[in-house]
């Protein structure tokens, strides 16, 4: 784009030796500061303005680059066309002053963005004793940054207490939905010895924020998740499912959901239903790894409008780390859709070395 305004006057100056004497090719200039406005300042575009008008002149009366008589230069054709030519600039001016005041506000409000991101979904640590994790967040949106996907992980001395989830719709509700559940997980997982009751208690406190919210949508507020516990000493991980997509188990090419088909309701719609939370365990040994993801992944649609494949992929991918997984997940995720994601995306990988034959994780102090 910066280079626009020059290949611009180029291809007039192609252009014009081999048009007629009568086909005045030189008025297409009037558009040269618009044209400049579009990735330069007002200097840049007022320097344009300036240029096209005597390169105007040059074009109208100068014989040995155009083939008219000096004459033409002060034709009222071509006065009308410098004048035309400098209100034009003016435009361009304004509008490229305007367009770099909202060019600074993007990026403020970006970096505002980033920084929310950075405090809602922050980094999981890479390493929690024994344990490889990593996370993955994308948004549908470039330039949205943030939505109503969420992860966590959190070393407390129950284990590692682990939690993917997605809030119902989108947009600043999405996110303030979000950034409540992971602050009322964040605080609990340290205080509940039990998954059920961990779950319970964010559940509470969502439909506490749901009442104080008001409006005739409080049961439409549900979030889907799931909470997982990779205790200290047990080759095994706990599951507590709330209306969520399953957490994938690889093992040695071997891909599994784990879904023994008692989820319970997502968060906030469990005091509607009245249904209890069910605890379900899976064995977790050295070499395994474990995939939470949201349902953006699994319902990315390619050209012909079928479902991501993740389970076939994941054979393919079952040696990696957690990081080259996520990585080579997004990638293909995006050849995928053809660079379309339609939802936003969250994964959450964990991996015990096979190298490793100690328990999954060295409890933190206290």
């Amino acid at each position: 784009m910066r280079w626009l305004p020059v290949l611009y006057v180029a291809a007039l100056l192609l252009l014009e030796p081999v048009t007629p004497v009568e086909w005045p090719v030189s008025f297409v200039l009037i558009a040269l500061p618009l044209v400049a406005a579009f990735a330069h300042g007002p200097a840049v575009v007022g320097g344009a303005t300036v240029f096209a008008v005597v390169l105007e002149g040059v074009l109208a009366g100068t014989p040995c680059c155009a083939g008219r008589e000096v004459g033409y230069l002060w034709d009222r054709h071509y006065v009308a066309s410098y004048i035309c030519t400098g209100l034009v600039g003016v435009l361009g001016m304004i509008l490229a002053g305007h367009r770099i005041r909202r060019e600074r506000t993007l990026a403020d409000l970006r970096f505002v963005a980033d920084i929310a991101q950075r405090v809602l979904l922050r980094p999981v640590p890479h390493q929690i004793g024994s344990l490889h994790l990593d996370s993955l967040y994308r948004s549908a949106a470039a330039e949205a940054r943030i939505g109503g996907d969420l992860y966590e992980a959190v070393p407390t001395r129950y284990g590692v207490r682990l939690l993917i989830g997605d809030v119902r719709g989108k947009g600043l509700l999405a996110v303030e939905t979000a950034a409540a559940l992971l602050g009322a997980f964040r605080e609990a997982a340290h205080d509940e010895p039990a998954l059920p009751a961990l779950a319970d208690r964010v559940e509470t406190s969502m439909n506490r924020r749901a009442v104080l919210l008001g409006g005739s949508e409080v049961g439409e507020r549900f979030v889907t998740a799931v909470f997982a516990e990779i205790p200290f000493g047990e080759p095994l991980i706990r599951v507590v499912n709330c209306g969520h997509p399953p957490p994938v188990r690889i093992r040695s090419g071997e891909v599994c959901e784990l879904d023994r088909g008692r989820s319970a309701p997502p968060l906030n719609l469990g005091v509607l239903l009245g249904e209890p939370y069910h605890v379900d365990a899976y064995s977790f040994r050295p070499g395994d790894q474990l995939l939470l993801y949201t349902d953006g992944i699994t319902e990315t649609r390619d050209a012909a409008g079928s479902f991501y494949p993740l389970l076939q992929r994941l054979r393919s991918w079952s040696a990696l780390p957690p990081r080259e997984l996520l990585e080579r997940l997004h990638r293909d995720l995006l050849a995928y859709s053809g660079d379309r994601l339609q939802d936003d995306i969250a994964a959450l990988a964990v991996r015990l070395p096979a190298d490793d034959p100690a328990v999954p994780a060295t409890p933190p102090p206290g």
